[in-house]
């Protein structure tokens, strides 16, 4: 995950066996036959048994944005996704992280068979994520996700379909986000890499605050902790979703403003409030997603040891190019080769300094981040819109003007040869080229 300093705040120890695990409330142990699953020791585990189809991470006629008192979600054998997975093949490999790789897969769809009982060979991409045995953050986050991830329900939060748990073997499915992270397209070189157009950034940025908002606006707030660019997932239409609830905490009582925890995150990411005293508000992700909207600008990380030493934290040098026009316009990302509205990014910069402002009571609310950045892109829309009506006044008004002149020249030819007084016309005189389309 990055970050991970110790301080002074007494916290929980990570459990070191999976032992501990078992009397988290809506978790099981996978048999290795497959066949039952043990309940947890609460007695209340909301479970799907392992060969039907997962009901949890949300459905399609499910209203958008809910929390369920209990994880729901498939429970798959280790040999399942061992399968899936051809054996957790290198070239299967999505990416790697704090906990472990994460894999691509393919489930087959055994619902799905012919008239005479012969499977069709349908089926889902998965990603299965696989804890790393040698992992000091693993387990505690594991349980976290099931607990979180598990029991969230929004459009833009990752799917988590189901998990494994089999002896010291602890895995996540996911559904698959085929465009990637946002980190690979706003980082990633080479040709496979487009640059990302500013519109698409909007989107991205309208989707990922709408999956904080939720968060933050259940009773019982959910601190994410750790937003950043590589936790931004896209789909196959680059639409967003939160991803890796593994250090999501659950927010402040009403009579308190913070929760206080051991400081852990990432480096660049992690607002100064909770790097300094271990205190964790709702509005610590508010400077998180501060932090993302310079680097959706400027094209830069959060953090880079490569550059020079005074631009090694993106903000600190950033920070006081965000409150003018001209002085924006130096530090965009070159990739977008000055296709952007001037206006829009301003506003967006602007934004950026209320989300990175040092007081958190001083950060606007998620939601309200949601709302300017839905006005940026509608007055980006109707801009469109202006110049489309524009453009097709001036073509009309053209069309008219080049008819006018031809009118014009047919009534002085006819004047000419009528009248020996009108004067000649200069064969060679310039005229205006009408405006090219």
């Amino acid at each position: 995950m990055g970050l991970c300093a110790s301080s002074s705040a007494s916290v929980n120890e990570s459990p070191n066996t999976t032992d501990q695990l078992s009397s988290v409330e809506g978790i099981s142990q996978t048999t290795t036959s497959n066949t039952t699953s043990s309940s947890s020791s609460s007695g209340s585990a909301t479970t799907v048994s392992g060969n039907s189809r997962f009901s949890g991470g949300g459905s399609s006629d499910e209203a958008p944005g809910q929390m369920l008192p209990h994880p729901n979600l498939r429970i798959f054998s280790f040999s399942e996704l061992k399968t899936a997975t051809r054996n957790f093949r290198s070239d299967t490999v999505l990416g790697e992280g704090g906990f472990g790789k994460v894999y691509k897969g393919w489930l087959d769809d055994k619902s799905s068979t012919s008239r005479n009982g012969i499977g069709t060979g349908s089926g889902y991409v998965i990603a299965v994520k696989k804890l790393n045995s040698e992992s000091l953050q693993g387990l505690k986050e594991w349980q976290s996700e099931v607990n979180f991830l598990g029991r969230l329900s929004h459009p833009n939060l990752v799917k988590l379909l189901g998990y494994c748990w089999e002896d010291t073997e602890l895995l996540l499915v996911y559904e698959f986000m085929q465009k990637g992270s946002l980190e690979n397209h706003l980082f990633g070189r080479g040709s496979s890499v487009q640059p990302l157009p500013w519109d698409i950034r909007v989107k991205i940025l309208i989707g990922a605050a709408s999956g904080l908002a939720f968060l933050h606006s259940s009773d019982r707030k959910v601190i994410y902790r750790d937003f950043k660019a590589s936790n931004i997932l896209l789909d196959g239409s680059y639409h967003s979703k939160l991803s890796d609830f593994g250090l999501a905490k659950m927010g402040p009582t009403a009579s308190k403003s913070h929760v206080t925890t051991q400081v852990m995150g990432t480096y660049g990411y992690a607002a100064p409030e909770y790097v300094a005293t271990g205190h964790l508000y709702v509005k610590s992700d508010v400077y998180c997603f501060g932090v993302v909207l310079v680097e959706m600008l400027t094209g830069l990380r959060a953090l880079d040891t490569n550059r020079p030493a005074k631009q090694h934290n993106l903000v600190d040098w950033i920070k006081p190019h965000l409150y003018d026009r001209r002085k924006l316009k130096h530090v965009m990302d070159s990739r977008l080769e000055g296709r952007y509205p001037s206006k829009s990014a301003l506003h967006i910069a602007q934004l950026a300094l209320k989300c990175l402002e040092n007081e958190p009571k001083n950060r606007p609310s998620m939601q309200e981040i949601v709302e300017t950045l839905e006005k940026v892109d509608s007055a980006k829309e109707r801009h469109r819109e202006t110049t489309r009506v524009h453009s097709s006044s001036s073509s009309t008004s053209s069309y008219q003007q080049q008819a006018a002149a031809h009118r014009r020249g047919q009534q002085q030819q006819h004047l000419q040869y009528r009248s020996p007084i009108h004067p000649r016309q200069e064969v060679n005189r310039a005229y205006p080229l009408p405006p090219r389309t």
